[in-house]
């Protein structure tokens, strides 16, 4: 989908679950057209075991590192808990296979995290994070807010979100199309310090919605 369009989409779920939101509130919760990329180029199927590709071909583009596949995402930031990439979605057991196939991209220096709430704790998360170098830090919208907010979880060096979108569930339903999950999201995909970086320039924070 085209970003202005999927920018217009979101903004229409988000009136939908907040109808009382005012103008200003409304436009303080719309994501920008220009924080997303357009990822219309993956000709692959957007399922759970393509995940790994879609990164290796948008993340390399941005990182601009060559060499061996896998390059732009394999590396980690030397500070602990601080990824360059997160994904971000609607449930524990999804988080966990999502988890599964990407670890593909860990090494001893470069872990990939897992940052839900479905049997583990936020402490757990938190002494994870205080302790380990991340590459990728895969979780739900609130428990990644959660993190983010008490500062176990960086975002200094933070390049992309991914969000998964185009997973479904055995109800017919993805992360857009649940109140429950949808506001958290959006609530964390606008927050002012991830806002000021969407768009151009150094420390650019790109969302690739898959």
């Amino acid at each position: 989908m085209d970003s202005g369009l999927l920018a217009d989409y979101i903004a229409q779920r988000t009136r939908r679950f907040q109808p009382d939101l005012s103008l200003v509130e409304a436009e303080d919760w719309r994501l920008p057209e220009a924080s997303i990329a357009d990822s219309s180029s993956f000709e692959k199927d957007r399922i759970t075991d393509n995940l790994p590709d879609f990164l290796e071909e948008f993340a390399v583009k941005k990182s601009g590192k060559k060499g061996s596949k896998g390059d732009g995402v394999s590396w980690a930031p030397k500070e602990k808990g601080s990824p360059h990439t997160l994904v971000v979605t609607g449930a524990g057991l999804r988080a966990a296979d999502l988890t599964r196939v990407l670890r593909k991209f860990q090494t001893k220096d470069a872990k990939v995290a897992k940052l839900f709430a479905k049997h583990i704790k936020k402490a757990e998360a938190s002494e994870q994070l205080s302790k380990d170098r991340i590459n990728i830090g895969v979780g739900t919208p609130q428990r990644l807010m959660d993190l983010l907010d008490e500062g176990a979880l960086l975002d200094k060096k933070l390049d992309r979100i991914v969000v998964d979108a185009s997973h479904i569930d055995m109800k017919k339903r993805g992360v857009l199309d649940m109140k429950e999950l949808q506001i958290p999201l959006v609530k964390l995909l606008t927050r002012k310090a991830f806002k000021e970086r969407y768009g151009n320039g150094e420390g650019k924070i790109e969302l690739l919605f898959y």
